[in-house]
């Protein structure tokens, strides 16, 4: 019997130890002697080493249950990292206000501000280079289903 990231998104929902956390990925390794078990959660005010701490022993102690003890298993739990795309409403809600590259299919990218999350997609106020200086249009409606890939874009300045 093999884990189904299915089932062990299940578990991860059910260990959320506060209400203000979230999923935002699961993956699992497609190797049957020891596989490994990726969740990737967040929050509305992000997630600390603790939080992440609990959500593995509980979804442990459920893939322990559901497969029994000897079951071989490696377990990661993380929050997704900057680098990580935006892939949830939720995820989206947590960056209002932060800069964001939108690849589209075919390629085309626009990159600005996210301004506010609706049901089905974004306000984007898009970047627009203007004599040395960026300026912000009004803000568009960006359907999630246009949207390949969702990236922050890192800012020093």
């Amino acid at each position: 019997m093999a884990l189904e990231e299915k089932t062990i998104e299940e578990f991860a929902q059910a260990a959320l130890p506060e209400p203000d956390l979230f999923i935002v990925s699961v993956k699992v390794s497609d190797t049957p002697v020891r596989p490994k078990v990726t969740i990737l959660a967040d929050g509305d005010q992000g997630i600390s080493i603790d939080q992440c701490a609990q959500i593995s022993r509980r979804v442990s102690k459920r893939i322990e249950e559901a497969m029994g003890e000897e079951f071989s298993y490696v377990i990661e739990v993380s929050s997704p990292g900057v680098d990580f795309p935006l892939t949830t409403e939720r995820h989206y809600r947590k960056n209002i206000g932060r800069s964001v590259k939108l690849t589209f299919e075919g390629g085309a990218e626009k990159t600005g501000e996210i301004r506010d999350v609706l049901e089905d997609g974004i306000l984007l106020a898009e970047e627009v280079k203007q004599k040395h200086k960026k300026a912000l249009l009004e803000p568009v409606h960006v359907a999630f289903s246009n949207i390949v890939k969702a990236q922050i874009v890192i800012s020093f300045k």
